[in-house]
């Protein structure tokens, strides 16, 4: 994941726990299985990791933040530090699960490459994450704020959001065979303000610019974004799209 971007459990569980409730019907496309020895790349908190281990697999987690490695641990859960874009492990496994987290990484070829490593033949892929059009009101709005600021907005953005035909040819390049893969509009409505979801997942922008003008320059995001992302009855939807798949080794 970014390096200019940290995550913090307390944060994440009262800002963002929608991502691992709304992943959780990626779960009927894994189908864990009692006894499968399963990896959850990106396994942030753990939330889902616990269900795959509900279900009797066996299960170990990955997650490139200190912070929310901990916070799975503190579930019972066999999870360590690491990066994704290099998973580098001897262990080989039935499959290989991750959710919002892949668009995350920007080296999406070694990603493939490390998870397909990383599997028995027949082994599964099965994840989910932001395609082709995810965020893209808040994604411009971020933008056109750092833009205004003379910052080049591409030198920190931090996320990879492709279509399905060019992830497609990725898993296939590398020797998958794709048994599923769609994009699926899912506009989400956010426990509260766009301020914390900004607070979590926009940190990339706000650093980059100057500690004085954070303040002004998340505010006028907000107030770009308040016509297009909140209802008239004060809730805010933001405008995810995610890319669903399954392909086997």
């Amino acid at each position: 994941m970014s390096p200019s971007t940290s995550w913090h459990p307390g944060s994440y569980a009262r800002n963002a726990r929608f991502v691992s409730d709304l992943g959780e019907p990626l779960l009927r496309q894994l189908e864990p299985q009692p006894g499968e020895l399963i990896l959850d790349l990106g396994c942030g908190d753990g939330a889902l990791t616990a269900k795959i281990a509900a279900a009797g697999a066996r299960v170990y987690g990955i997650d490139s933040s200190l912070a929310q490695t901990q916070a799975s641990r503190s579930r019972g859960l066999d999870v360590f530090v690491g990066d994704g874009q290099n998973v580098g492990l001897k262990q080989r496994f039935d499959a290989v699960f991750t959710n919002a987290t892949l668009h995350w990484m920007k080296q999406p070829e070694n990603v493939v490459a490390g998870v397909w490593e990383s599997l028995k033949p027949h082994g599964r892929f099965v994840g989910e994450f932001g395609g082709r059009g995810n965020i893209d009101k808040i994604r411009c709005a971020l933008h056109a704020g750092l833009g205004k600021r003379g910052i080049d907005p591409w030198s920190v953005d931090p996320w990879y959001f492709p279509s399905p035909e060019e992830y497609a040819l990725l898993l296939t390049a590398a020797g998958f065979a794709v048994d599923y893969i769609e994009l699926i509009p899912r506009p989400t409505q956010l426990p509260g303000d766009i301020f914390g979801w900004l607070d979590v997942f926009a940190q990339p922008f706000t650093r980059s610019v100057a500690e004085s003008e954070r303040k002004s320059f998340v505010n006028e995001v907000r107030a770009e974004l308040e016509p297009l992302l909140r209802g008239a009855d004060g809730k805010w939807i933001a405008d995810y799209v995610r890319l669903r798949f399954r392909a086997v080794k």
